[in-house]
């Protein structure tokens, strides 16, 4: 019972509440920022260092911290995007005359040095544990950069809920490039992927005899589900956001100053944004898993 039981479990908390945490800090005054971000990219630099000392570890232990270390390091990514400090070459407003490749190519440049962050530390930690034994903690990141650009793909194109009430004040001009639809034509793929990854990871664990390999996949698995739930999130109308009512608690406390970033003059009128509406659900996908 311990060797599964107690991953999921672990695995559970650490999603629930690093998403939470990353919300309260984000719904903070920008003031606070570079403190927040201070210790997070101490805390990440400690992880790299943990990912290569556990590449050769083997033990149960190992596999949990392995599996930490790559969520600390994808944490530190995530607050880097959601503080503003690494997001994309283009700040503004979806074009909204722009269709088909044209939108996308916008799009990208409105998110891709994020995704270059994510894929140079994807190739940080491939590079830190390529020589030992525990793979797991790159088979995390990987995982978990899979199931995020996914998610993104589907908001990009089109589902009944998108993750505006996550996005903080200076990352609003994001919310143009969203699209709310009944459906796309990705989601079943996408579905049906994380569903067959999720059952393989399962099976996996069914036949691990090693407690660390049991222990890992175990870790691996859970994420996987916790993939496919959210994005379930993405079309199911139910009030998800909830579960982390109190990591958005900040933003309802009184700025000392503005958290938004200018996207225009005040004499301006907003750009329409077509396809846009207010969410009933929103997906944590854009946080950890």
């Amino acid at each position: 019972m311990v060797t599964y039981g107690l991953p999921i479990v672990a695995t559970l908390l650490a999603w629930w509440f690093s998403t939470g945490a990353i919300l309260y800090l984000d719904g903070l005054p920008r003031a606070t920022f570079r403190w927040s971000f201070s210790a997070a990219t101490a805390i990440g630099l400690a992880a790299l260092w943990g990912l290569a000392e556990t590449a050769g570890d083997t033990s149960v232990g190992g596999a949990y911290l392995a599996v930490l270390c790559a969520v600390l390091v994808w944490g530190w990514n995530e607050m880097a995007f959601l503080f503003g400090y690494i997001a994309g070459s283009s700040r503004e407003p979806c074009d909204p005359a722009l269709r088909g490749w044209a939108r996308f190519v916008q799009a990208t440049r409105a998110i891709l040095h994020h995704e270059l962050a994510l894929l140079a530390s994807l190739a940080a930690i491939a590079a830190l544990t390529v020589d030992g034994t525990n793979s797991f903690g790159l088979a995390t990141f990987a995982l978990l950069f899979a199931m995020r650009l996914s998610t993104k793909l589907n908001i990009f194109l089109g589902v009944p809920n998108t993750t505006v009430e996550f996005l903080p004040e200076h990352l609003a001009y994001l919310k143009s490039y969203f699209r709310q639809k009944p459906m796309n034509l990705l989601f079943p793929l996408s579905v049906t992927a994380a569903t067959l990854l999720s059952a393989w990871l399962v099976h996996k664990v069914a036949l691990s005899a090693d407690p660390f390999i049991a222990t890992g996949f175990v870790l691996l698995a859970t994420l996987a589900v916790l993939g496919l739930i959210e994005h379930w999130f993405l079309v199911v109308p139910l009030p998800f956001a909830d579960l982390w009512a109190w990591g958005l608690r900040s933003r309802a406390q009184p700025q000392t100053e503005s958290a938004a970033v200018p996207l225009r003059p005040a004499s301006q009128p907003a750009p329409a944004t077509a396809g846009l509406a207010t969410p009933r659900a929103v997906n944590p996908s854009t946080l950890v898993a």
